[in-house]
């Protein structure tokens, strides 16, 4: 019989054993749910589109995100359990790496004591880490969070992107992008250092492969001076550079900007891109980040001898920024009429009002755009959320 003690154990002997990390996860999985003395457990990984809950380790249904105790676990980021007609429990956990939503966890047992949730809860964390270990080389955990093939621009594409949210206590970053399986050149970066978080959107010229390479080089060029410490306005000439000299016939807009986590000063550059909108109190603050752009990432001929602006200004606590393509405000209601900056930005409001999770409001606005696109959407979309949250003094 497997106690809390011996459970805790195994568990332990299983970190400690580097072999352990390339056991398939149901096998993997298997084991720690036994080792910690829990009846049964299924993982479930949501899909590219954020959707569905894709069974992972079971012969199983997946489940609606949006109409199931499961999806609610996943959108809240909360503990949810229900019970079977036959008396069973199952509780739902949620699969978080950092701030990113992985999907959820569910813990079938005939009693829910708090040993058990506890035991559930290191569970679900030991999990995420096994999924986070080996989804970039595992291709089973992708072929099974998607629902339909994927054009090659967009495979491209997708390599390149980062975790949809990322966070460390002070700040939140989190983005979508779509159609998600026929992107042409949008793309986004963000990335936390010990000071800064980094954030980028681009719009590369066109829907096509090169299209696709240009965003690609873009943000190559964009984290390769970002690692070297290179200061914003040299980190955004670097991009010049790099599409002048290897794609010299492309050129996509964008805003790259960063913020200082102890100040909270947002500093970014536009290139040719529709301003960053910021969302303070409840309210859009009309303009606040309106600034003459500068042209276009690999045009640097157009800036007439001058650097790259960089702008500035300081954040408040629970300062929402938006950077966004023109996909979004361009979309369409069911009405025909154009879903603009102000549907956009009330969207976010109401929903920071309610006390959603950024993440979850990025989804549920994309998907509200999707749903009502009477065929799919004229160009791709993707939007950034930042939110400045500092812990209190």
């Amino acid at each position: 019989m497997v106690t809390p003690e011996t459970g805790d154990d195994l568990l332990q002997e299983f970190l400690a054993d580097p072999a352990n990390r390339t056991v398939d996860l149901a096998t993997a999985l298997a084991r720690c749910t036994r080792a910690l003395g829990l009846p049964h457990a299924v993982a479930y990984l949501v899909d590219i589109q954020q959707r569905h809950l894709v069974p992972l380790t079971d012969v199983t249904a997946s489940l609606p995100v949006d109409a199931s105790l499961a999806g609610w676990a996943y959108r809240t980021q909360s503990l949810r359990v229900e019970s079977s007609d036959a008396g069973a429990l199952t509780a739902w956990f949620p699969l978080v790496d950092g701030a990113e939503r992985l999907g959820v966890l569910a813990v079938h047992t005939p009693t829910l004591t708090a040993a058990a949730l506890s035991r559930g809860r290191a569970l679900a964390t030991l999990v995420a880490m096994m999924v986070t270990s080996r989804r970039s080389f595992k291709d089973t955990y992708v072929r099974r969070t998607r629902t339909e093939p994927m054009r090659l621009p967009a495979e491209m594409l997708r390599a390149f992107l980062p975790p949809r949210t990322i966070g460390d206590g002070t700040v939140v970053s989190t983005a979508v992008l779509e159609p998600a399986y026929e992107l042409g050149g949008d793309a986004f970066d963000h990335a936390l250092t010990e000071t800064t978080l980094h954030a980028t959107v681009l719009d590369a010229m066109g829907h096509n492969l090169a299209s696709g390479l240009t965003s690609a080089v873009s943000l190559a060029a964009c984290r390769n001076a970002r690692r070297c410490g290179t200061d914003l306005p040299e980190l955004v000439s670097s991009v010049d550079e790099a599409l002048t000299q290897w794609l010299p016939d492309q050129f996509c807009t964008g805003v790259l900007a960063e913020i200082d986590l102890a100040t909270g000063v947002l500093r970014w550059s536009n290139c040719g891109h529709p301003a960053p909108l910021l969302i303070r109190d409840q309210r859009l603050v009309a303009d606040a980040l309106e600034r003459e752009p500068d042209p276009p990432l690999g045009l640097p001929s157009l800036l007439t001898d001058r650097p790259r602006r960089v702008h500035e200004m300081p954040l408040q606590p629970g300062d929402r920024v938006l950077l966004y393509t023109d996909g979004v405000t361009e979309a369409r209601t069911r009405d025909g009429e154009l879903f603009g900056l102000q549907r956009f930005a009330d969207y976010v409001i109401r929903a920071t009002a309610a006390g959603e999770l950024a993440s979850e409001t990025l989804r549920r606005l994309i998907h509200s755009i999707l749903d009502v696109e009477t065929s799919r959407l004229r160009d791709d979309a993707t939007i950034v959320m930042v939110e400045w949250q500092p812990p209190r003094t």
